[in-house]
């Protein structure tokens, strides 16, 4: 058994994070998907939340150590070296990494995935009937908004939060990869986000979430392409 465990379900966007940062660290782990709302899932007995991701460690020592959420886990990865890795050295950087964090974590979560991903998603996951027009429009322009939001950044910096890659772009990337892959994000209209989830898109650690498939869903037609 691999030394790291990762349980995850492959369209939530924490546990998509949780890949793109432990490929962008080169850590090998063993998968086991999971299905949080279906009785018996072992996350279940693992993270109080009942959500994903969670990952298994055995360190050098043989113990074991159990992360669950995003934050930790990124909290880890950071903390395994001296030098930074997904935040920046430069403090002022670090805080604006936070703020986009928080951004994701809480504004985007509820204004659009919590309205897009139910609709597209976890509906015919749970069998809740189809899309609602009224609440695929309101996700839809709330969506705009973000992504008009993230053009004014990327128009100034080269990634989200300064001049290098940061936890905020892995975390942002994974959020925009799962409604790219059902077809909600018009890349056109925002060329500063488009060329920076190309650039994304690109690196290696993106390459196993570009494999995931939905079921009943084909992806959209760009999905897999690295130039759109």
């Amino acid at each position: 058994m691999s030394a790291c465990v990762l349980y995850h379900f492959a369209f939530d966007p924490g546990s998509r994070a949780v890949r793109l940062a432990l490929g962008e660290a080169r850590i090998g782990f063993s998968e086991t998907p999971v299905r949080p709302w279906e009785d018996g899932c072992p996350v279940a007995t693992l993270n109080p939340s009942g959500m994903p991701p969670v990952l298994q460690i055995a360190d050098a020592g043989g113990r074991a150590l159990t992360l669950c959420e995003p934050a930790a886990i990124l909290g880890w990865l950071e903390e395994r070296t001296k030098e930074p890795f997904l935040l920046p050295a430069d403090a002022a950087e670090r805080a604006e990494v936070r703020r986009l964090l928080a951004w994701f974590d809480r504004r985007f979560t509820d204004e659009v995935n919590a309205v897009l991903l139910h609709e597209r998603m976890e509906k015919p996951l749970l069998r809740l009937g189809p899309p609602e027009a009224r609440a695929l429009r309101a996700g839809r322009e709330a969506l705009k908004s973000h992504l008009v939001m993230m053009e004014g950044l990327l128009a100034q910096r080269d990634a989200l939060a300064g001049r290098r890659i940061s936890q905020a772009d892995i975390v942002a990337a994974a959020h925009l990869s799962v409604l790219d892959y059902f077809g909600e994000v018009s890349w056109a209209a925002y060329p500063a986000v488009k060329t920076w989830y190309m650039k994304l898109k690109s690196r290696p650690c993106f390459r196993p979430l570009l494999a995931d498939r939905f079921p009943g869903v084909q992806a959209s037609a760009w999905y897999h392409d690295l130039d759109f």
